[in-house]
Formats: C-alpha cells, structure tokens, sequence
C-alpha cells in the first residue's frame, strides 16, 4: 500500500506540475535528491588475509588498477557518456538557434539588373525597351512566426535539459557497469587464489596417499586422489580463463589497452558499503522518486510536449512577420544602398531605401490542418506522460531488485565466510589425520581415509566459490541500489577512497 500511495503522490505532482506549466514558464529540471542516502566509507571487512591471486604469467601485460580509478574513468571515457555529450551540445545549439528566430538575416552585396527585348506596359502594349540597373549596399531579410519565436524557445530549452538528464543517466549506468565487470574481476581473482591452493593439498593428497601401504588403502583410493587432483587443476584454469574474461569486458568499458589483463590493487574479498543495506525500501523507493535522471528527462519532455501545444492551439491567433528588402528586383536582396539605373545605359549614383513589411494571420486548410496538428501534439503529450509513469513503475522496480539482492548477499557473507574457514581447518586436520594410523584387533588402519580428504577438498572449493560468489553479488548489488536511488556516478571516486 505504501508502493501504491507514493506512486500515486508522484502522479498528483507530476499532474500538478504540468496545470502550472500552461500559465508559468517551465524551470530547469534538477535530478538532485531531496533527501540523500547517508554515504557509508568503503569497508575492508575480510574474515582473514585471504592469499593473493598470482600475478598473470601469460603474455599479456598487467594493468595495476584501483576502484576509484575505474570510477573515475567510467565517468568519461566510455563511448556511450561520449555519445551523449555530444548529444547535449546539439541540444544546446538548437536551443541557442530557437532563441533566436527574432533576428534577421543580414545580407551586403551588388546587384546588377539588365533587361533586352520585349516588355508589356500597363497599357497591354507591347514594347521593346533596353534598361539596366546597379545597385550596391546591404539589406536585412526575416521571415518568421512570432508563434514559433515564443514558443519554440520553451521547447528547446525543456529539449536541453531533458538531454542533461539523459546524460547523467549515462553516466549512472556505465558507471554501474564498470563497477559489475571489475568485481567481477576480483571474484575471479578470489576463486582463482584458493583454487591453486587446493590444487597443491590435492596434489600433497596424490603424494601421500601413492606412499600408502596397500593394506591400508586401496590403490583405487590413489586413483580417486589423482581424478580430484585433475578437477582441481580444471577449476583453476577456468578460473583463470574466468578473470581473462572479466578483465576483456573491463577493458572494453573503459577503453584501455585490449590485450592488457586488469590486476586490481585492492584485495579481491574487499568488500564496499556505499549503503547501508537497514534502509527501508520504501524510503529508498521515494528517493529512487525524486532523483533518478531517467524521470528528470521524462518529465522535461512533457513539458516540452506541452509547450508544442500551446504552440498549436495559438498559430491561427498569432501572426508571422515578412520583414524583406525591396530596393532590388527581382530578388529583393538589398534594401539601401547607391543605386544606378536608366533606360539603355546607366546613370548617376543615388542614395535608394526600400523595404516591404508584412503581418500576416494563417489559417491552414480552413482550420482543418491546425485542428489536425493540435491533435498530434495531444496525442505526443500522452505519450510523453505514460512514458514517465512507465519508468516511474521501473524506478521502483529496480529500487526493490537491487535492495533485495543486497540484504541476500549480505545473509550469504555471514554464512559463507566462517564456512571458508571451517572447510579449510578441516581440510588441514584431514590431511594430518592420513598420517596416522590406530589398532583396532590385530588391524592398524587409517585414523582418516584419503577420501575424507577427498571430501574435505570438494567442500573447500565450493566454501570458496560460495564466499566469493557472496562478496561479489554484495559489492555489484550496493553500486546497482546506488545507480537505483539515482545518486550521481561522479560522487563514487571519492566515496570509494574513503
């Protein structure tokens, strides 16, 4: 209920908003949130100095990289914030250009008129006449409607700031992105780390249980060890190959060396609190409400779309002026200037000033194609309201995913990190127990058989794709309910340095 209420208070002002647009001038939309999220500084909140990935031994190059200079290129150099740069600035040339429609064209230059042959007098004769004319000076010509010169410039203006927001949308979500593919990186990075340290007690397991007498395990327990050895080394390369997929996607987003392999500095269990996952959700939908750009843009083109229709309903009321210089003909280019002229030949230089003003009121097919405009416009402005309450439904939709995915991957973190620890304190006893046998009769057998340790590896390598899995999740889940509540991506770096 309380979903549906905030939904509907957004509909009332959104309604509100647009009955003060037709009698106010529309101001400047701003995306800023009313009522911020409290920024928390990043947390290192590792269980224990979990062992380092090792350094890539390929080809390719590494490329050392920190969280905040992954932010702080995410704001710039990704191809779609370019895009829509560029973008703005088309905007704000077509805004200068609407706003000014009032001015004339000014045009200087030399006219030169000559006439042979037959001509017809007022009378109906026709004559043969021989004249010229020469004309040199300036003039200043404009034909507009004063319609479009009042409300093309609202328009645009709305034009312009729809395309800002769009902008820091942009920035939102590459932002966004770039933060998904680097955790990725550092998932890849964990598992990696503890996968090549299971591939070695495996491969201790193989050594040892190969020394066992075989009245105390059986060769097919050699075998066993040997086939879990293979998974291991099986599931480090495809983690390896798993970071060399992560670190392409990274690079591709911010667009640096391709052939590079991305090692972030930061350890990969770090783990980044930007917000706190005891919000509530509805406080944190209402803040999704008032400052996502995407709602900013969508509720800049309304007033767009309503100042095009004001424009329409006042064009047969309003007239156009034809401001033209008239001192030169046929062309009526130049209105003052030193003018020539004579029957057959030239003559004296004098000083000529014309000009031809017309107010003129249009009506387009007898009311019939205004009456047909309006009603594109109409139909323009419903589409531009039902686009903001489409994305008003997703704002809210994408508020409630990211928090839900936060408070899950946190719970995961809670378990999953002292099962890391467990599975490899048992894995240790495991292995110390193969070394050790007791007497049962006349039987010595094995304190732990090596499948035990075969167990007690498996269980290692998923406590360590589970932690790992966790703390990822947590970390892409917190930028995803950061870009939700509409928070600007150029705050991150410095929010992350912290």
């Amino acid at each position: 209920m309380k979903m549906r209420a905030l939904g509907w208070l957004g509909t009332t002002l959104l309604l509100a908003g647009m009955a003060r647009a037709q009698s106010t001038p529309p101001q400047e939309v701003q995306w800023k949130s009313a009522r911020p999220v409290e920024i928390v500084p990043v947390k290192h909140e590792a269980p224990e100095p979990t062992p380092m990935a090792p350094a890539v031994v390929d080809q390719h190059p590494s490329l050392p990289i920190n969280l905040a200079t992954a932010m702080e290129l995410a704001c710039a150099r990704p191809l779609d914030v370019q895009v829509a740069s560029r973008q703005v600035r088309i905007a704000a040339a077509q805004y200068d250009r609407a706003k000014f429609l009032t001015l004339p064209t000014i045009i200087g230059g030399v006219d030169y008129f000559h006439h042979d042959g037959a001509v017809q007098n007022f009378q109906g004769d026709v004559i043969n006449k021989s004249r010229s004319s020469f004309m040199v000076g300036g003039g200043a010509n404009a034909v507009f409607g004063l319609n479009d010169a009042i409300f093309a410039p609202l328009a645009a203006r709305q034009d312009l700031q729809a395309r800002k927001a769009v902008l820091q949308a942009v920035h939102n979500d590459a932002a966004t992105s770039v933060a998904e593919a680097y955790f990725t990186v550092q998932q890849a990075r964990g598992e990696l780390a503890l996968a090549r340290v299971i591939v070695k007690e495996a491969e201790e397991l193989v050594r040892r249980t190969q020394q066992l007498a075989d009245n105390l395990a059986p060769p097919v327990e050699a075998t066993r060890a040997r086939v879990e050895l293979a998974r291991r080394r099986q599931a480090a390369t495809i983690q390896q190959e798993r970071w060399s997929l992560a670190s392409a996607e990274l690079v591709r987003l911010l667009r640096l060396e391709s052939s590079a392999i991305v090692e972030p500095i930061e350890p990969p269990d770090l783990v980044v609190t930007i917000i706190e996952p005891n919000f509530s959700l509805d406080d944190l939908i209402a803040i999704g409400l008032t400052a996502r750009p995407e709602l900013a843009a969508s509720q800049a083109i309304v007033q767009a779309s309503l100042q095009r229709l004001r424009q329409e309903k006042m064009r047969p009321l309003i007239p156009s002026v034809l401001l033209r210089s008239a001192s030169t003909n046929p062309s009526g280019s130049l209105a003052y200037g030193a003018f020539s002229g004579g029957s057959g030949g030239g003559g004296d230089m004098r000083s000529r000033f014309d000009y031809d003003v017309q107010v003129l009121w249009e009506v387009q097919n007898l009311g019939l194609g205004n009456k047909a405009r309006i009603e594109e416009r109409k139909a323009e402005r419903d589409i531009a309201l039902l686009e903001v309450f489409r994305i008003q439904d997703r704002v809210a939709a994408e508020v409630a995913v990211a928090h839900a995915q936060v408070k899950s991957a946190r719970e995961r973190l809670i378990y999953s990190e002292p099962a890391v620890k467990d599975a490899m304190e048992s894995l240790k006893k495991n292995m110390d127990g193969l070394a050790q046998t007791r007497r049962v009769g006349n039987v010595l057998i094995l304190v732990v058989r090596p499948q035990e340790v075969v167990a007690a590896l498996q269980a290692l390598g998923q406590a360590n794709s589970d932690y790992y899995a966790a703390v990822a999740d947590f970390n892409r889940a917190q930028f995803r309910l950061y870009r939700a509540t509409g928070h600007s991506a150029q705050c991150l770096p410095a929010a992350v340095q912290k």
